[in-house]
């Protein structure tokens, strides 16, 4: 997997609002952590079961779009997973247990909830959150890929 960093140029409204969408993407990682932590015999797919029940209860995280939420909680559950496995493996020292993430830095949109221009020089996100169109700003060349190719979009603060 190869991974192309660019920066987004915008309007500072926008901005404050790809912060909410990353404390949305917090608050979803921490709350499918707390929920493995309460719960005994929770699987990675019960996490993304779970997301879907927080986007009904808080009108806010159903914003932002539903693989950002999955990616949100497969994060917590990557680390659920890398905690049992040092254990199995009796790793010496600390096992890792999963952290809850205090000052998140980024919000990670799968397949959907963006959409590439055909310029390929502005993204457009296309989620409830209203993130609007950015321009990218890098020297990577996008028109070689071809858009299968481009799975998925973090967006780092």
């Amino acid at each position: 997997m190869k991974t192309l960093e660019f920066k987004l140029k915008g309007k500072t409204e926008q901005f404050q609002i790809v912060d909410q969408a990353i404390r949305t993407a917090q608050f979803v990682r921490n709350k499918a952590l707390r929920y493995w932590e309460d719960n005994s015999g929770v699987k990675p797919y019960d996490l993304n079961i779970y997301c879907s029940r927080l986007a009904k209860e808080f009108s806010w995280a159903n914003k932002l779009n539903s693989q950002a939420r999955q990616a949100a909680a497969e994060r917590a559950a990557f680390a659920i997973v890398r905690f049992y496995e040092n254990c199995k493996a009796n790793k010496s020292g600390k096992k890792g247990y999963p952290k809850y993430k205090k000052n998140s830095r980024s919000v990670e949109y799968k397949n959907t909830g963006w959409k590439l221009a055909s310029d390929r020089k502005h993204i457009t996100f296309t989620d409830k959150q209203g993130l609007g169109t950015f321009k990218l700003v890098g020297t990577w060349d996008l028109h070689f890929y071809s858009y299968e190719q481009l799975r998925r979009v973090r967006i780092l603060r």
